[in-house]
């Protein structure tokens, strides 16, 4: 289990992870759903950034959804990660992928279909190494930012 440490290091802060083996396949507990998960590449890159906003953005656990089912043009898809400001709205839409993957025109492409479902105002993209954030500026527009704002901030929209 350390091998997952040293091989799949993120650009994200590190946490305590927990971690159990079951018929030769690993599994890490999910922060949210406090249930075990396969431990896949874009497991690993999710429940670090859930980690992040937790602890960093200060983003309320029991906000947090994971996984969430998706409806778009008849198709069922889901949500990786999924942030509800105080009042219930949804705010924050994460796409998670694995490390090795890169994030470009067609990851992009993916966030902005399920955003166009959902219209949250916030959104991000990450591999673990590279995190991609962007703000809703009107109906069509979306400024591309440095960094994510403190849950706080962005709970400032609805406010």
């Amino acid at each position: 289990m350390e091998i997952y440490k040293k091989i799949l290091k993120l650009n994200l802060p590190f946490y305590k992870y927990d971690i159990i083996k079951k018929n030769d396949k690993l599994f890490i507990k999910d922060i949210i759903k406090s249930k075990y998960l396969i431990l896949t590449p874009e497991e690993w890159v999710r429940q670090h950034f859930i980690n992040f906003l937790i602890t960093e953005k200060k983003v309320p656990a029991k906000l947090i959804r994971t996984e969430s089912k998706l409806v778009y043009n008849k198709m069922t898809k889901r949500t990786d990660i999924l942030v509800y400001a105080q009042e219930g709205h949804q705010l924050l839409l994460i796409e998670c992928k694995a490390s090795h993957i890169k994030l470009n025109e067609k990851t992009v492409f993916q966030l902005s279909i399920y955003n166009a479902k959902l219209k949250t105002p916030f959104i991000a993209i990450t591999n673990g190494i590279q995190h991609y954030f962007w703000h809703k500026i009107n109906e069509n527009e979306y400024a591309r930012l440095k960094e994510l704002p403190d849950y706080g901030e962005m709970n400032k929209y609805y406010t």
